[in-house]
């Protein structure tokens, strides 16, 4: 299962939010060397971490703790492709009510690679299933060319929005995700999903608004 956390009901889920943010800093920072803020010497946090940032969560059963996590932000307000890589776009970068960027997507290092793998498959089916209940029709994100095909074989009806640029040493790209309902099955269908994925607590989540 997959949690919503807002700011709403962020404190309910601190624990696991700062679990979050320290394995952010072991994949993005200490892994992948991206150069990014560190807050306290162990979270990775930006100044797109705002009260408008959504959080979809996966959370151990038991435990609580963080297994992974994507933010979603809206593109009407500031955001990481509309502020700094803009030139990854050949066109204007796609903005509205109906586009959230997707950035920050991670798993927990060290988590068998079967468990990482399912994961991962409900982080996307829980960005699918968000997006059908909050009127998201697009999402824009970015991703290192190395990892595009590993994007593709969600089966997200992607395109790219501008040729890969180099970023840091690494070449990077722009890519616009169309959700339909469509997806969401066809996702669950080769992924052998039969029930959703996202927990969503609408009396916590101003979703219910």
């Amino acid at each position: 299962m997959a949690t919503v956390v807002t700011h709403s009901n962020r404190r309910s889920h601190a624990a696991c939010l700062a679990g979050m943010h320290a394995d952010r800093k072991r994949v993005f920072i200490d892994t992948l060397h991206w150069d990014l803020s560190v807050v306290d010497g162990r979270y990775e946090m930006d100044e797109y971490d705002t009260e408008e940032a959504i959080y979809l969560v996966v959370q151990d059963p038991t435990s609580g703790d963080h297994l992974g996590s994507v933010r979603i932000v809206p593109t009407t307000g500031p955001h990481l492709l509309g502020d700094k890589f803009a030139f990854l776009c050949e066109g204007p970068v796609p903005t509205g009510l109906d586009v959230w960027e997707i950035t920050r997507l991670c798993t927990a290092p060290g988590l068998p690679r079967e468990t990482a793998s399912l994961v991962r498959q409900q982080l996307a089916l829980s960005l699918v299933e968000f997006a059908l209940v909050a009127g998201i029709s697009r999402y824009t994100m970015m991703t290192h060319m190395a990892l595009l095909a590993g994007v593709l074989a969600t089966g997200w009806d992607c395109e790219p929005l501008g040729m890969p640029a180099d970023v840091g040493g690494d070449m990077v790209g722009a890519l616009l995700v169309t959700i339909t309902p469509a997806t969401l099955a066809k996702l669950r269908s080769q992924w052998s999903f039969s029930q959703p994925v996202l927990r969503l607590d609408l009396n916590e989540s101003r979703l219910a608004a």
